[in-house]
């Protein structure tokens, strides 16, 4: 009978010399794109920690990262002010490697680590237990794990449920780097904007005749002949131009310095109006051609005139 061949070892499984593996390099750069290292405590890794603390009967539990020659804790619970360790006196650059929840049940009978000086001094580590923190391609990136001073020992449900939370940190590590990635990719839209908004004004500073404004994630070209009349809404304001109705973040003062002067009249705090467009003055109100088609009577609207703006209104109309 043949005999048995064991399994080729992991390159991730610790040994009692501890080498860092070839994609060391991978590893750290897929950490660094996560963007978290160094950053301020944030309440859902906390939660998660408290939680893994609670379901182990454990005082600290950390979720921890494993930099070049550091290991930085992302949550604390148990070990108030401090914010990492050396990365080679860390007991999860062996956990996070593992294929499963890497326990040690009391330190000062493992030779590995008896002398360590997280077991030798201060917290006194007795119990170990730590669930890597494993991206979707596969990067190690630190633990989820529980300590206590005493010697310890998990159940199955224990483990089982400290699995569960390793996973949620990294859900949780995914949608932040997610949020991050489209908080930049919006300032490169807003940056690409403001290019556009200038060049367009730097090359029709006389006239005015053209605005770039954002839609849906697009840059789009306005001609001001078509803009009927402009409309405050809150923090954003409606340009009416024809049928279309685009609504831009923006102020009403902003606007005014962006349409042609001579074309435009502010004639309320809430309205910028065509003059060219206005048919009628009723009142207190501007009856505005809005373009829209349809019957000619469908497309008269009327815009309220406010009285601090009534009087630079008429003075531009030529009345008889």
């Amino acid at each position: 009978m043949p005999a048995k061949t064991n399994p080729p070892l992991s390159p991730y499984l610790p040994t009692s010399s501890f080498q860092r593996p070839d994609s060391e390099a991978e590893r750290l750069e897929a950490l660094r794109n996560y963007q978290i290292l160094d950053t301020p405590p944030e309440a859902v890794f906390d939660d998660l920690a408290r939680l893994a603390a609670y379901i182990c009967g454990t005082p600290i539990s950390l979720v921890t990262l494993l930099d070049t020659d550091r290991q930085w804790f992302k949550a604390n619970i148990g070990l108030e002010g401090i914010e990492g360790t050396a990365r080679e006196a860390s007991f999860c650059q062996h956990a996070m490697f593992d294929q499963d929840v890497y326990e040690i049940e009391d330190a000062v009978e493992n030779p590995l680590f008896r002398s360590n000086p997280l077991v030798v001094n201060s917290p006194g580590i007795r119990f170990y237990a730590g669930a890597p923190l494993v991206t979707p391609e596969g990067q190690p990136l630190g633990t989820l794990c529980a300590i206590d001073t005493v010697p310890h020992r998990l159940n199955e449900q224990q483990r089982d449920a400290l699995r569960v939370l390793a996973r949620e940190v990294v859900s949780h590590l995914e949608l932040r780097r997610a949020r991050l990635q489209l908080e930049q990719e919006q300032r490169k839209l807003d940056g690409l904007l403001r290019l556009a908004n200038d060049a367009a004004e730097s090359m029709y500073m006389a006239s005015r005749n053209e605005l770039f404004i954002k839609q849906d994630h697009k840059l789009l070209r306005v001609s001001a002949a078509d803009i009927r009349y402009v409309e405050a809404l809150g923090d954003y304001v409606n340009i009416y131009a024809g049928r279309e109705r685009h609504t831009v973040y923006s102020t009403m003062k902003e606007l005014e310095t962006k349409l042609p002067p001579r074309e435009f009249a502010r004639v309320h705090r809430k309205y910028i109006v065509r003059l060219d467009r206005i048919v009628a003055i009723e009142t207190d109100a501007a009856i505005v051609d809005t373009g829209r088609g349809g019957e000619a009577a469908t497309n008269l609207l009327p815009v309220p005139i406010g009285s601090s703006y009534k009087g630079a209104l008429l003075n531009r109309l030529n009345l008889v």
